[in-house]
């Protein structure tokens, strides 16, 4: 059968259902839908480990040299750019900008490769309001107690859904099942959760701020940085297994870390960072587009090219980066570049760098940095999994909630999926994309990644078409493709010691001449610690430049 064509008819897809029906009515398992299987540069970022890379042909000079164009590197690159400056050039290893902010995009429409939604960004998240508002989705005075923003960013409604035993619920928190004390453990997680919300230390610091880097320094509150987010709660008397599952669940889903190895401090700042509010929205809305966040991405870069014109370079590999190399370049970053399509070396030299790539390349692309390359193997990295399932049509739902934005199946290895069409709001839904998630914190992270990279595709897509089949019976009729993406380092892992800990520290300082802007410096992988560390690598390069600027951080 040939699916793609099946894709564009009505007609083919009532034919490929029936055939797959007939196929499963003879014993037959219907056959796997096409697609392809890709991921981060795996290849390209192995050859920094194998070290077999040659002397640049040709060195050029640029005043700043931004590594790594994903949320932190555009953010870098846009607070430049908004401040007049335009003599910076961002390198990026893959293919387009954006890191886990990326899209994909075929004939139903376009969808995430990886994060998907932000937040309604609270009032310290200052630079991110002011994109936002550049953007044209924050409407008004982007330092509003409660802004309006655009209606179509506005995750619609439902936003959310549980799937368990047999039947759908609204929202995550399992309801079923859930005792009178189960019911009463609930409360009171919630009612310490906004008892940390609304916490502030003498210099009037919330305990746990977004971004991370305005949170308080109170030893009390940095003490639960000790201890795994599990044992906090185990230590607070919260027993409920349901309960249990939501915290571990919430720690999946943004740390790619289970409630057992994420510490309590990022466990709790969770829970408790998030404050925004609308005027045209509850609180707990979130901003998304059948792209995921790769809108914010694109607007970024957008907003760089009006201003300065193209400063992106893609394609190219950072493989060796050294400060204060030889006395002709004193005072200069030498940053040695690849670039494998043109099968040659360039090699640039920078009077500041800001590293915007994740730390794990750091240990083997700084030479002479003995420190830093100890510091960056102190953290550890979740891999992750995501597929794009393209279908002929909504597949058939169990009973209970209608059909969500973001759908999670209870005791799944998966996370569950999200619809890129949902914002559409259409009555009669056709077509469409569902992006299902996994994060392999059942394992030790290296496990994951040999798992990542030794499973073929077919299998992949067995094991999630059987796992949706629990809510949507006839999702392998309907399913007309199905898209792998692999990131093998996809995030830190906030562990217990990470964020009070020297070695994160050390990348959060303000170097002569380097400067870290990736989110890895807050410890976990948010868009407004990405955006924030970002924005603040060029508002220190600026400073050391000399140039005057209008922070967007105060």
């Amino acid at each position: 059968m040939d699916r793609r064509r099946f894709l564009g008819s009505v007609a083919a897809a009532a034919a490929g259902a029936g055939a797959a029906s007939l196929a499963a009515c003879r014993g037959r398992p219907p056959e796997l839908p096409p697609g392809e299987l890709s991921g981060t540069s795996f290849e390209l970022g192995h050859r920094l480990r194998d070290a077999d890379l040659a002397t640049p042909d040709e060195t050029r000079e640029v005043p700043v040299a931004i590594v790594g164009a994903g949320i932190g590197g555009l953010a870098a690159g846009w607070k430049l750019a908004n401040s007049g400056f335009s003599d910076f050039l961002l390198v990026e290893l893959e293919s387009e900008a954006g890191g886990n902010s990326r899209a994909g995009r075929n004939a139903v429409g376009s969808y995430p490769l990886g994060a998907h939604y932000l937040p309604l960004p609270t009032r310290e998240a200052t630079a991110v309001r002011e994109l936002l508002a550049e953007l044209g989705v924050l409407q008004g005075d982007p330092r509003a107690l409660r802004p309006t923003y655009d209606e179509r960013y506005l995750c619609a409604t439902p936003q959310e859904r549980l799937y368990r035993d047999g039947r759908w619920q609204e929202g995550i928190l399992p309801q079923a099942g859930a005792d009178a004390a189960e019911r009463a453990q609930y409360r009171r997680f919630f009612e310490q959760m906004a008892v940390f919300r609304r916490r502030r230390d003498a210099a009037g610091r919330r305990a746990f701020a977004l971004p991370m880097a305005l949170s308080s320094r109170d030893p009390e509150l940095l003490a639960l940085d000790g201890i795994s987010m599990r044992d906090w709660l185990h230590a607070q008397h919260f027993d409920s297994p349901q309960l249990h599952w939501y915290v571990d669940y919430a720690c999946r889903d943004d740390y790619g870390s289970n409630s057992a190895t994420v510490s309590a401090w990022a466990g709790i700042h969770y829970f408790a960072c998030r404050d925004g509010e609308a005027d045209n929205a509850d609180s707990d809305t979130v901003l998304t587009a059948p792209e995921g966040n790769a809108w914010l991405a694109s607007g970024m870069l957008r907003s760089i090219e009006a201003r300065v014109g193209e400063r992106l370079l893609n394609g190219a590999l950072a493989f060796r980066v050294a400060l204060n190399e030889g006395r002709p370049q004193r005072g200069r970053v030498t940053i040695d570049l690849w670039l494998p399509a043109e099968r040659r070396t360039l090699r640039l030299l920078a009077e500041q760098l800001i590293w915007a790539a994740p730390l794990f390349l750091v240990p083997h692309v700084f030479g002479g940095e003995p420190a830093l390359g100890a510091a960056a193997r102190t953290y550890s990295y979740a891999p992750w999994l995501v597929a794009n399932l393209t279908l002929s049509r909504f597949p058939d739902d169990r009973h209970g909630a209608p059909m969500a934005w973001d759908n999670v199946l209870y005791g799944s290895s998966g996370l569950g999926y999200v619809v890129a069409s949902h914002q559409q709001l259409r009555v009669r839904p056709g077509a469409t994309v569902l992006t299902w998630y996994r994060a392999f914190a059942e394992m030790a992270p290296q496990q994951g990644r040999v798992l990542l990279r030794d499973t073929p595709r077919a299998v992949w897509a067995d094991e999630i078409l059987a796992e949706l089949e629990r809510p949507h019976a006839n999702i392998r009729q309907v399913t007309t493709r199905l898209d792998v993406f692999r990131n093998a380092h996809a995030m830190a892992r906030p562990v217990p010691g990470l964020i009070g800990g020297a070695a994160r520290q050390l990348f959060a300082a303000d170097g002569e001449r380097l400067r870290f802007a990736h989110a890895d410096v807050s410890g976990f992988s948010l868009f407004e610690e990405a955006h924030f560390r970002g924005v603040l690598a060029a508002e220190r390069t600026l400073g050391r430049l000399g140039i005057r600027f209008n922070s967007s951080l105060s």
